[in-house]
C-alpha cells in the first residue's frame, strides 16, 4: 500500500515559503539570518530568554529554517555551502527562481542565475552585498508580535521602528544585474558592467540607483575601468518597442524625465566595505581623479550645476552605512566638499534652491503685479461712481444700465427723453405727462362751449328787447 507524501513535513505556512522565495530570489545566496532579519524583522527581538547566542539565533531562524527545509523537499531550494564562521548558505534551484519571480511579479528573464558554489570561496562578496542591503532597507519590526516581550525589549523595538525608515521593500531590489553595453538583456556583451545591487524605489525618492560593493580589494584603476563600463550602458541606446530610439535603461525601468537641458544618468553609489588592505580614502581620491570626465557638471551663475549626460558618483562606507542609513549625512558625491543624506547626494540640491528661489521671486512679482492690477482697477472704479450720475428729481444715483442708456449715441439709438430722471422717476414723470395729455382736450372742448352761451344770451336779450 502506497504511503501519501506529506507536503510540507516541517509544517511551514504558505506566508513563511513565499517570504524565504521573495528573499533568496533577490539576494540569490544568504543565511537563514539574514533571510529572517529581512523577511520578519520582529523576531530579533524575541528569544533573548535563551541561555546563549547560538541557542537565540537558533530560536529566532527556526520557521524561516523550516520553510527552507520544506522547499528543499519540492526541489526549490538548496544548500549553498558555509561561511568560515559555520553559518550555512540558502540559495535557490532555477525552479525555485521561477517561482520566486512569481512572488516578486518579476520576470523570470530578470531573476539571474542560481548562486550556486559561493559557499565554496567564503562567499565573502555575496555577503558584503547582503549587509548592504539590509542598511539600506533597514526592516522595520512588527511591534504588535511584540506585545508579550519585556518592556526593555519592547523599547529596543521601538526605537528601532521610529528611526529614519530605508528604501522601499525587498520587492524593490535586485541583486547581480548584468548591464550591457553590447548585446541583449538576456545574452550581454563584452564591455558591459554588472551591478551588485539595483534599487528601484520611486515612492522613497529614489527611482533607479545602482551600487556597487567594493571589499577594498580592487585598486582605483580597477574600479575606475568599472565606472568607464557603467557608463557605456548608460550611453548606449536602442529602439524601443514603439520604435524610437531610447537609452537601454530606459526600456527596463521607470525613471521620470529629466528638466529641460539636465538629464543625467541614473546615479551610481559606491560602498567600501574595509576589510581589504587597501585604504578606501586613499583610493576615492584617486577614483574621483580618474573619473572625473563621467561625473563633473557644468557651473551655472545662479550657484548651481548642471549634470547632463553625467554620472552622479556617490560612495559611503560600510559602517557608516549600517549605522546611519539612507537618511544618514554619510555620503559624499564626487565635487562635493561635504557628506549629505542619500537623497541630497544622489539629487541636485542647489539647483532645487535656486529654482524654489525663482519661483519664490515669480510668485512674489505675480502677487505685486495682481496687487498693481487691483489698486488700478479700484481707482478706476472711484473715478467712474464720482463722474455717475444723480437723478435731478429724487438724488438716486444711476444704475449702470440707465447710465449707459443716456449715453447711447448715433442715428441708430432712441432719443432719451429724460436724460436727468433714474429709471423710477422717468415712469412717474411718463405716467405725469399721459395724464396731461388726456386732460388736454376736455378743457379744450369746455372753453369753446362758453363763448356760445354768452353769444346766445346777448342775441337772445336783444330779440326780447
Amino acid at each position: 500500500m502506497a504511503v501519501k507524501r506529506e507536503e510540507n513535513p516541517v509544517g511551514s505556512s504558505n506566508n513563511l515559503r513565499g517570504d524565504v522565495l521573495r528573499v533568496l530570489g533577490v539576494l540569490k545566496v544568504a543565511t537563514v539570518e539574514q533571510i529572517q532579519q529581512i523577511a520578519a524583522p520582529h523576531l530579533s527581538y524575541r528569544h533573548t530568554d535563551k541561555p546563549t547566542p547560538s541557542k537565540r539565533k537558533q530560536a529566532r531562524t527556526a520557521s524561516h529554517t523550516g520553510a527552507l527545509s520544506d522547499l528543499r523537499k519540492h526541489g526549490l531550494a538548496e544548500n549553498g555551502g558555509q561561511l568560515p564562521g559555520g553559518d550555512r548558505l540558502r540559495n535557490l534551484t532555477p525552479m525555485g527562481l521561477k517561482a520566486a519571480a512569481r512572488e516578486l511579479g518579476r520576470p523570470v528573464g530578470e531573476m539571474g542565475d542560481p548562486a550556486r558554489g559561493a559557499g565554496r570561496t567564503g562567499a565573502s562578496h555575496p555577503m558584503t552585498v547582503n549587509e548592504a542591503v539590509l542598511a539600506l532597507l533597514r526592516p522595520k519590526p512588527k511591534l504588535s508580535e511584540l506585545a508579550r516581550e519585556p518592556a526593555d525589549i519592547r523599547a529596543a523595538a521601538q526605537a528601532a521602528f521610529d528611526a529614519p525608515a530605508g528604501l522601499g521593500t525587498i520587492a524593490s531590489y535586485a541583486t547581480e544585474v548584468a548591464l550591457p553595453a553590447t548585446g541583449t538583456w538576456a545574452n550581454p556583451g563584452k564591455g558591459g558592467a554588472q551591478a551588485d545591487i539595483v534599487i528601484t524605489a520611486p515612492e522613497d525618492g529614489v527611482p533607479l540607483l545602482f551600487v556597487e560593493i567594493d571589499n577594498c580589494f580592487e585598486s582605483a584603476q580597477v574600479l575606475a575601468a568599472k565606472i568607464d563600463k557603467y557608463m557605456r550602458f548608460c550611453q548606449r541606446k536602442v529602439k524601443d518597442v514603439d520604435g524610437l530610439e531610447r537609452p537601454m535603461w530606459r526600456t527596463r525601468w521607470w525613471v521620470p524625465d529629466g528638466r529641460r537641458g539636465d538629464q543625467p544618468h541614473p546615479p551610481l553609489l559606491l560602498v567600501f566595505n574595509r576589510i581589504g588592505p587597501r585604504n578606501p580614502n586613499t583610493v576615492i581620491a584617486q577614483l574621483a581623479e580618474l573619473t572625473e570626465r563621467h561625473w563633473k557638471g557644468i557651473w551655472y551663475e545662479g550657484g548651481f550645476h548642471m549634470y547632463d549626460g553625467k554620472l552622479p558618483i556617490v560612495v559611503t562606507g560600510m559602517k557608516q552605512l549600517q549605522e546611519h542609513g539612507p537618511a544618514g549625512a554619510v555620503f559624499r558625491r564626487f565635487g562635493r566638499p561635504h557628506n549629505q543624506a542619500l537623497l541630497e547626494a544622489i539629487g541636485n540640491p542647489r539647483r532645487e534652491a535656486h529654482d524654489a528661489h525663482q519661483q519664490a521671486e515669480y510668485a512674489a512679482r505675480r502677487r505685486e503685479h495682481q496687487e498693481e492690477l487691483r489698486r488700478i482697477a479700484a481707482q478706476h472704479k472711484a473715478e467712474r461712481e464720482a463722474r455717475r450720475p444723480v437723478c435731478a428729481d429724487c438724488g438716486t444715483p444711476f444704475t449702470d444700465e440707465r447710465w449707459k442708456t443716456i449715453e447711447l449715441a448715433g442715428w441708430s439709438a432712441p432719443r432719451e427723453t429724460h436724460p436727468h430722471l433714474c429709471d423710477d422717476c422717468k415712469q412717474r414723470a411718463h405716467a405725469a405727462e399721459r395724464q396731461a395729455a388726456q386732460a388736454g382736450p376736455e378743457h379744450q372742448e369746455h372753453d369753446q362751449a362758453v363763448p356760445e352761451q354768452k353769444a346766445g344770451g346777448t342775441w337772445l336779450s336783444r330779440f326780447r328787447g
